[in-house]
């Protein structure tokens, strides 16, 4: 027999128990896409010597990076197909479909053969594999915050946010997992670099399947569904239009802004840092996954009670803190780093951004959300972020290692924070958006 609780319907007109399955059933879909978008990231130290002719380390990680980057650029059009579709077709819909084409995109990755075997095919191939996983994360995401938040109730949308970047965290947290298995348990080293980096590919093509029978049972939004009716289709208009969208050039251009330097720091202390602890810290290739695991797994766990705060004191403010705390520190911070030839060190100071990081992480998706109304929102979310994150978070490892390999990779650290700064101002003249949320 259902308790009180769970038979309690909230205003919304859906219990308790159905909003808590429809958010456990659209972030189960959520980390399988990112663990597979992060997999790429995790074991490019291991695969890049099969895809590209033998080299020196760094160019063969920049020719990874290259390709990396080149996924980010598909994150804008993914953004605009799938959130155009979300807003006319569902969320529901849209999500399925993204984690159809993530599937995809990993299974191309495992079979593929080498260049030892199929020459420049081979690099081709697992470009053509990332463009679609970057299509496939550039509509999750604004999709996905945009379910996560209609579904949510009025004050407890900064921590299910927070919910739905543990879901992103616990993605990449499960590939590193992965990887240390496959490290310390099953794999040699040897083994590793000749074929054992498949392995997690094939299983997030396996995981991405049943994350698409999950999300074929989910809840549509009754938002959503409100905003299907003739009379709303009357007042609106037809949903998901470019030109609807550029009747908010406010709101698209403070997407843009307020992930301009979040995004790039979350992304030069988590994705980048695995290849930095490395390459310029000195640390095995072993121990940089255990310090970058153990850096994430807290990470994940601060993402619901730093949401949960913004739900009592706002989300400007806190993201004003995050952009002043990033802007006096990134330099310090990676400064430090590179002399830290002691993982515990290293550890400890990538743990300080990450803490300052989750100020902007847990709330970036309803802060997004709230800013646009229902008739445009996933397209609203999805591509100008996707812009943002593919101009800045999806080249931070190019810059980073260009700036490496012409001997000035300080210059990397100044660029971080100049970043930071401009979001920053975007924080201090932005409106606050709980209090003037369009949901």
């Amino acid at each position: 027999m259902l308790n009180e609780t769970s038979r309690a319907v909230t205003p919304a007109g859906i219990s308790t128990r159905q909003r808590l399955q429809s958010i456990f059933g659209g972030s189960i879909g959520n980390l399988v896409e990112w663990y597979d978008w992060y997999a790429y990231s995790a074991f490019a130290i291991y695969f890049a010597d099969a895809f590209f002719p033998k080299d020196n380390p760094t160019v063969q990680l920049l020719n990874t990076a290259a390709i990396f980057a080149l996924g980010f650029l598909m994150r804008p059009i993914g953004g605009w197909v799938l959130g155009r579709y979300a807003d006319r077709r569902g969320r529901k819909a849209a999500l399925t479909l993204s984690v159809t084409l993530m599937c995809s995109g990993s299974l191309i990755i495992a079979i593929t053969p080498g260049f030892n075997t199929i020459g420049y095919l081979a690099p081709a191939l697992l470009l053509c594999a990332r463009l679609l996983q970057g299509f496939s994360v550039g509509g999750e995401y604004g999709t996905s915050a945009t379910y996560m938040s209609e579904i949510a109730t009025a004050r407890s949308r900064g921590f299910y946010s927070g919910i739905l970047y543990v879901t992103l965290v616990m993605g990449q947290l499960l590939a590193l997992g992965v990887l240390l298995i496959l490290q310390f348990v099953l794999l040699t080293h040897e083994q590793l670099e000749s074929w054992g980096w498949r392995i997690p590919f094939a299983v997030g093509a396996v995981a991405a399947l049943i994350a698409r029978y999950l999300r074929r049972n989910l809840r549509e939004t009754e938002a959503f569904e409100a905003s299907r009716r003739p009379s709303s289709i009357a007042r609106t208009g037809q949903a998901g239009e470019i030109g609807a969208l550029l009747r908010h050039p406010r709101e698209v251009l403070t997407v843009i802004g307020l992930t301009m330097g979040g995004t790039l720091f979350f992304y030069t202390f988590t994705t980048y840092m695995q290849k930095f602890l490395v390459n310029t810290v000195g640390l095995t290739k072993s121990e940089s996954t255990v310090v970058a695991t153990a850096n994430l797994f807290i990470f994940m766990l601060m993402q619901p009670l730093m949401g949960a705060i913004s739900d009592r004191v706002g989300r400007r403010p806190m993201l004003i803190v995050f952009g002043t705390l990033a802007l006096f520190t990134t330099v310090p911070l990676l400064t430090a780093l590179e002399k830290a030839h002691s993982a515990w060190m290293a550890f400890v100071l990538v743990m300080i951004a990450l803490v300052i990081s989750s100020l902007y992480s847990s709330i970036s998706a309803i802060v997004k959300a709230e800013l646009f109304p229902v008739e445009i929102r996933a397209l609203g979310v999805g591509l100008p972020y996707a812009i943002g994150v593919s101009l800045f978070g999806g080249t931070a490892e190019s810059i980073a290692l260009w700036c490496k390999s012409i001997g000035h990779e300080s210059w990397f650290y100044w660029y971080v924070t100049g970043c930071v700064f401009v979001s920053l101002l975007v924080y201090i003249r932005m409106r606050e958006t709980q209090a003037t949320s369009r949901i």
